[in-house]
């Protein structure tokens, strides 16, 4: 347990819905962030003359969700959350205006890398709900948060798809900007005063990830799990509006974005992974999120038809999310006293999983086409299951705290 757990400010058990629902939604508004320029990137490219740099803004844009992750959820345990949360919009309501006045794609890929950053707002939220939700409601607590964070993933790709291809693409960035601060301002209104559950120092904080990772087991599965999976799901969203404008379909940006609505079928997956995962625990969710991710890029790679698009958008959202929540509910149970260290753990892996993603489904589609991306995303779903499989058959001992 955390050294400094006796200086812990624990909160009411209970979270009432109108706070939960806003927690829901500011998690949306803020991680749709990234995923803004995923519809839009032939459009980026065609405005930069085909800049090579245009083609990893993704990455950019996922990697600086990463380095958030790292250097910026700790604070969750050490200062004020509601603070932080409000704060940390505002900062992403200016990194997006940066990125819409950006004059070349070097500036764009430098602001993305800012937004992601700041985007990170919504793994604040996340433990956040966890901790003011009872031990009871927990998983099911979590399972409304992610399902706002799903549909912001999701809709925000239909949403850039359409401005980007009637409007452009800088007028995407400038909508975002009212977006986050009326997030903030929702936050301000909703969110209840938390005290830091940990007094140590930002350096000691930073230092204790060392000695989570290390001490939970359950952890470095449930990471390592999920950054499996997290690339998979980029390799699909990265290069699937490049895939929609090749001859074989020769579908625009809008349509792409249209794809995000048809994956919200995954947003009900979110609170029903929570709400199995309260009975009869997250392990056998785990399992099913990982075998529905490697289905559904079997459909991608044998059966290549719009309808195949359709029907593996569906299987694939709804695999990754209900792996994603029960990870979530395994590791939060781990130390409640050191929440946001744990989430910055985990949420930092799956989202360097989530860049390599981005970046190896951008070169693999340069020279393998559609069928090499089906093929590496497969693999990132086997390399999962190898991980749960692994894990599985090692023996279980109890963590020394």
């Amino acid at each position: 347990m955390d050294i400094n757990a006796k200086h812990a400010h624990k909160p009411k058990a209970g979270l009432g819905k109108p706070a939960l629902f806003a927690m829901a939604a500011a998690s949306g508004i803020a991680v749709a962030n990234i995923y803004y320029n995923q519809p839009m990137l032939g459009i980026i490219e065609a405005d930069f003359a085909h800049e090579p740099v245009t083609g990893f803004i993704p990455t950019a844009t996922q990697l600086g969700y990463a380095l958030g992750l790292l250097l910026l959820l700790p604070l969750g345990d050490i200062v004020h959350r509601r603070k932080l949360i409000i704060g940390q919009f505002i900062i992403l309501a200016a990194a997006l205006v940066v990125a819409a006045l950006s004059p070349t794609a070097w500036a764009l890929a430098i602001a993305s890398l800012i937004v992601g950053a700041a985007s990170t707002v919504a793994q604040q939220i996340v433990p956040f709900a966890a901790s003011l939700a009872a031990p009871e409601k927990r998983g099911s607590t979590i399972g409304t948060v992610m399902a706002g964070v799903l549909s912001g993933i999701l809709f925000s790709r239909t949403l850039s798809g359409f401005v980007g291809q009637h409007f452009g693409w800088r007028e995407m960035f400038w909508l975002g900007v009212p977006m986050a601060l009326g997030a903030s301002g929702l936050m301000f209104l909703t969110l209840p005063d938390h005290a830091p559950t940990s007094r140590m120092a930002y350096r000691n904080a930073l230092r204790s990830l060392a000695h989570l990772w290390k001490r939970e087991p359950a952890l470095r599965t449930a990471a390592l799990m999920q950054a499996a999976l997290f690339g998979s799901f980029t390799a699909f969203w990265t290069v699937l509006a490049l895939y929609l404008a090749t001859p074989k379909f020769n579908l625009g940006a809008d349509i792409a974005g249209l794809f995000g609505i048809v994956g919200a079928v995954g947003v009900f997956a979110a609170p029903l992974a929570g709400r199995v995962a309260d009975r009869k625990g997250p392990h056998f969710v785990v399992w099913l999120g990982t075998i529905l991710t490697i289905a559904a890029w079997l459909m991608f790679g044998f059966w290549s038809s719009l309808i195949a698009l359709v029907i593996g958008v569906i299987v694939l959202d709804f695999g990754i999310q209900s792996a994603l929540v029960s990870n979530q509910h395994i590791v939060y149970a781990l130390d409640p006293e050191a929440r946001s260290r744990l989430n910055t753990i985990f949420m930092t892996a799956m989202f360097l999983g989530g860049a390599a993603g981005a970046a190896l489904a951008s070169t693999v589609w340069s020279y393998e086409g559609w069928v090499g991306v089906s093929v590496l995303g497969g693999v990132l779903g086997l390399v999962a299951l190898a991980i749960r499989v692994i894990e599985h058959a090692r023996p279980k001992t109890q963590p020394a705290h």
